[in-house]
């Protein structure tokens, strides 16, 4: 039976913050992200993946960070803070 990895964390991004297109490298196992965004910034902010396992109400992502490119446009306005949980089985 293999280590299971859970961690979760709370993000702020201010203005200005973007995440460009990325692949989140793993060593072992399957890698998934639960992103909760609490508050949404004004303008800009936007999360893209190119795959979601859940998307609800463009608030709650579920992704494979692994597998699928995934990014966060430039906040123009605003900040952006969201619930981050990660697990890697």
């Amino acid at each position: 039976m293999s280590d299971q990895i859970i961690s979760g964390i709370g993000i702020t991004y201010q203005q200005n913050h973007r995440v460009m297109k990325h692949v989140d490298p793993v060593q072992q196992g399957r890698y998934y992200k639960l992103n909760v965004v609490i508050k949404q910034p004004l303008i800009g902010g936007v999360f893209t993946c190119e795959k979601y396992i859940i998307n609800l109400f463009n608030r709650v992502y579920l992704f494979r960070p692994d597998l699928y490119e995934h990014s966060v446009t430039k906040i123009e306005s605003g900040k952006r803070v969201l619930l981050s949980i990660a697990v890697n089985i």
